[in-house]
């Protein structure tokens, strides 16, 4: 069996910040399976990552007794070009692309290297998420999909399109909503609901145990991760999982981490006023950069929440554990572990969020561990810094 290690290429992992915060890169929700879930479809073996030190607490590099260990970016899809060329490595061989290691075989430095002939398809920017999200959702449907048969579609329930698009996993219900496969297919993951009402235009992922309110509008290219409920307008959004935009409002081109609350009335702009390109805060090079994009909405971290009615800027930025309310536009970066108004923002007491993130989490039959609390601890002094 083999040994294998997601690694964070470390340019990758700045630019997919504030996600990244709390996860290896490889734990990335892109499409409907993590990055990690792709590669053990596509390679199976026993996987660990690589990662930041204070991450590896809870996610441990586990190397192989005898050196044999394959390490892979963790930002990388597979596919079978890629798989092929990696698995052609021997030991002290690395696989790179553009001059950057993608793949390596053995431990140390690599003793030569082999230049990738094709383009990989990867996560670079924490935009990407969203933005690739669409082909992402195709490969992983047919991937998921292949060789097996769906549920039926309720007769209460319009099907627009070829229904070989639609895939509704055991357990799911949906029920005298409008589901539109002829742009992309629609994934129903398991014990998922779509409610009455609802309109589904694909490509969507709903992995899960997710949940579409009544009257819920949903276009492509969409992501709900497992456990996360929806209603108002979505498009275009990636939402990691365990997350909640339950009520009325708009959310476009965004990305949303796990464990985060937007309020009945929550919308985000997604487009300035002028229809100029937007420049996004990096939280790794602590300044606005340029992105060339015209669409580019909200970017929220993990346990991040948003109060009734609130508003966002296009391209806005939130950290982790960050708690917004009250009237009128934050800035557009609002770093982690800080809560408060457009009025002001003041520092977060741990005490406090640690209950909040328990109630919440427990709610969903899961646990906030010590380990958990000391990584919170960590992106909170990094945060000061």
């Amino acid at each position: 069996m083999k040994n294998i290690i997601l690694f964070d290429p470390v340019e990758a992992r700045d630019r997919l910040l504030p996600l990244t915060l709390t996860r290896p890169v490889a734990l990335i929700r892109h499409g409907i399976t993590t990055i990690s879930e792709k590669w053990q479809k596509a390679i199976p073996g026993a996987y660990s990552y690589s990662t930041q030190d204070y991450l590896s607490m809870k996610y441990p590099m586990v190397e192989a007794t005898d050196g044999d260990n394959l390490f892979i970016a963790g930002n990388l899809h597979p596919d079978s070009k890629l798989v092929e060329a990696i698995l052609a490595l021997n030991i002290g061989e690395a696989l790179t692309f553009n001059g950057e290691t993608i793949a390596r075989r053995g431990n140390g430095n690599p003793t030569s290297e082999t230049e990738y002939d094709g383009t990989p398809f990867r996560l670079s920017n924490v935009w990407d998420i969203f933005m690739l999200n669409d082909e992402a959702i195709r490969r992983d449907f047919e991937l998921l999909t292949a060789g097996r048969s769906s549920r039926p579609l309720s007769d209460s329930c319009r099907l627009i399109g070829d229904p070989s698009q639609l895939f509704i996993e055991e357990g799911a219900t949906v029920e005298c909503a409008n589901i539109n496969v002829s742009k992309g297919p629609v994934y129903i993951g398991r014990d998922a609901e779509v409610m009455e009402g609802a309109c589904l235009r694909g490509p969507i992922a709903m992995c899960e145990h997710s949940v579409v309110n009544m009257g819920g509008k949903i276009y492509g290219a969409t992501t709900l991760g497992p456990y996360c409920k929806v209603g108002g307008e979505l498009n275009n959004v990636v939402m990691t999982g365990f997350s909640n935009k339950a009520h009325d409002g708009f959310l476009g081109n965004a990305v949303i981490g796990e464990w985060c609350n937007l309020g009945a009335g929550c919308t985000a702009s997604n487009l300035k006023n002028t229809y100029a390109p937007v420049k996004l805060w990096s939280m790794a090079e602590g300044r606005f950069i340029k992105t060339d994009l015209q669409f580019c909405g909200l970017i929220m971290g993990d346990h991040s929440k948003a109060g009734i009615n609130t508003m966002f800027n296009t391209a806005t930025v939130i950290g982790v554990g960050v708690n917004f309310y009250g009237a009128g536009f934050p800035r557009t970066y609002l770093p982690s572990f800080t809560e408060g108004s457009p009025l002001g923002m003041k520092p977060v007491i741990m005490d406090r969020f640690f209950d909040t993130a328990s109630r919440m989490m427990s709610r969903r039959h899961k646990e906030l561990t010590p380990i958990d609390k000391e990584i919170y601890i960590n992106i909170r002094e990094q945060s000061a810094e």
